[in-house]
Parts: C-alpha cells; sequence; structure tokens
C-alpha cells in the first residue's frame, strides 16, 4: 500500500474488525513511498496485491504482462492552484510549471492530457513538468515551487481546506472525454499467476474488503477510529470531507457496466494519444477485469 493513500484506511477496517482471519487470510502488508513504487514492486512480484490505476493496468496487459484489474474507488483528483493564482482556466497554464502526482503513465495524468488535447492544448510540451509523490508535490505547490499541482483527491481536499482552489477537476475531464458516470480507475490489481496459484484467495479477499467499505458506509465511529491514520486532516472541515468523498466513490456498478465505460474511455484515449498514452492496443483487453466466483452483493 502507498503510506499516505486511502487504502490504508481499509485495511485499518479489516484489521480491526478481523475480516481477514473470518475469510482465512494472512495479509502481510508492505508499505510505498509512491504508486510508481507500487507499480515496481507488483510487476516484481515482491507483493501479491496492490491499488494502482486502471489505464496502467490495461498498458501492462497490453505489453504482454497478465495483470488483472477489480474496482476500488471512483475517486480522482484535481488541478489545484493557490486562490490568487493568475492561473484562472487550462489554457493559462501553458508555459507555467505543472507538479503531477505519479508517473508519467497515472490515470489522472493521462485522463486529464487527454481532455486537455481536445481543446488544443498539449500539457505535456506546453507545461514544465515535474512528477513525484503525492506529499511532495502538496508541498512544492504550498511552497511555490509549483505554479499548479495534479494531485490525489485526498491532497485536493486538504488544499480547499487551506484556501486553494480546483483549476480543473479530473471528474470534468472524463466528462469531456465522453464519460456520463464515473469509471473505479483505482483498483486492486494481481496477476493471472497468482489466481491460478492461490484458487479462492482473490475471492475471500474482495469479500473483506467490500465487508469493510460496507461498515465504512454504515458507521461514522468507524471513521472517527481512522482519524489518527489522516495526518493530512488537521481540522474537521477537512475530516468530513475525507468522509463524505470516500463514502460517495465506494463503487456501486456492475463489472459489466464498469468495463463498458471503461472501454468507451480506453478507445477514445487511444485515439487521441496513440500508443504512448495506452500501449499497442486500441481496444481494451476483454480479460481485464476480474469477476469474482463468489457473488457480489
Amino acid at each position: 500500500m502507498q503510506k499516505t493513500g486511502t487504502f490504508t484506511w481499509q485495511l485499518d477496517v479489516i484489521a480491526r474488525h478481523g475480516l481477514a482471519r473470518e475469510n482465512r487470510l494472512d495479509l502481510r502488508i508492505q508499505e510505498f513511498a509512491s504508486p510508481e513504487a507500487s507499480k515496481l514492486a507488483l510487476n516484481s512480484g515482491a507483493v501479491d496485491v496492490a491499488v494502482v490505476d486502471w489505464l496502467w493496468v490495461a498498458r501492462e496487459r497490453a505489453l504482454g504482462r497478465p495483470l488483472k484489474f477489480y474496482p476500488y474507488s471512483t475517486a480522482v483528483g484535481a488541478i489545484m492552484v493557490k486562490a490568487n493564482s493568475p492561473i484562472r482556466e487550462l489554457a493559462d497554464i501553458k508555459g507555467r510549471s505543472l507538479a503531477v502526482a505519479g508517473g508519467a503513465l497515472d490515470k489522472s495524468w493521462l485522463i486529464v492530457r487527454a481532455a486537455a488535447q481536445r481543446r488544443g492544448i498539449d500539457l505535456a510540451r506546453q507545461t514544465r513538468l515535474n512528477f513525484g509523490a503525492p506529499p511532495l508535490l502538496y508541498e512544492k505547490l504550498r511552497q511555490g515551487e509549483a505554479e499548479a499541482s495534479l494531485n490525489f483527491w485526498n491532497f485536493c481536499a486538504r488544499l480547499e481546506s487551506q484556501g486553494y482552489r480546483r483549476l480543473y477537476d479530473v471528474r470534468d475531464a472524463e466528462a469531456e472525454l465522453g464519460l456520463t458516470q464515473p469509471v473505479a480507475v483505482i483498483g486492486y490489481v494481481f496477476s493471472e499467476r497468482f489466481i491460478a496459484a492461490h484458487p479462492g484467495t482473490i475471492d475471500r479477499f474482495l469479500v473483506a474488503a467490500r465487508k469493510a467499505d460496507q461498515i465504512l458506509l454504515q458507521s461514522d465511529a468507524e471513521w472517527e477510529a481512522l482519524r489518527p491514520l489522516m495526518a493530512a486532516a488537521e481540522d474537521q472541515g477537512t475530516f468530513e470531507a475525507y468522509r463524505t468523498i470516500g463514502r460517495s466513490t465506494v463503487p456501486r456498478r456492475s463489472i459489466d457496466d464498469e468495463e463498458a465505460d471503461a472501454r468507451k474511455l480506453f478507445r477514445t484515449l487511444a485515439q487521441i494519444g496513440g500508443a504512448e498514452l495506452v500501449g499497442p492496443s486500441k481496444e481494451l483487453d476483454e480479460h481485464l477485469y476480474y469477476r469474482p466466483s463468489v457473488p457480489e452483493n
């Protein structure tokens, strides 16, 4: 897990409620500083499951790496700027410094970049880019080392509580690319080899994860219990934003519906950005999504 990510919250609920033991699981947690480190660990076999973005998994499959994806969250971030920034719209960002959380293949960056291209804006060429871990880029924006920052939703919520404003939401970019409902662009990722070697293990893990989600949807007390993990929630407003957004981004659609919209988004990105964005495939791999044998509630 990423040390500052929301997956830590879900894993904490799983641990405190004994959901791993209940589902005959031995979860061994490894912490990483960034999404890129989690991806490297997954590809190297150092970990069996990670929460990473859907576009990266699609690209990896297109390159011949047999990974599977199951929806975790529909949460997305935004490009944030200071309240008094002269950057008022997306076009104003040209020629300025833009810090991007994650790497060059991060899902939010690719979606925003593709939507910007539809407006005739090439963010990769017309801005001074800096990629890095979300906490680092959060600080770069606050210290004035970046004029704008595309960061994850929880860091955006924290910045808003300090008076920063949203320049361009990734959800707006998704709408510009033709989506009417949010796709879960973040998910649990694991290899086909692991599924074959450990039959039923992923299904049991997903049962535990869905149970943890239900607990968080129904109980305010659970969020209070998680508060010590939310070092970024220095004030009540940020904490409440975490709780509200966290609940609203739990996937509720069927895998078939998710896949249909993901296929549409992938096709659009392939048309706009080509192989640089999505890899050699022009269509979403029909085997990308994992379908549990245990019925979903």
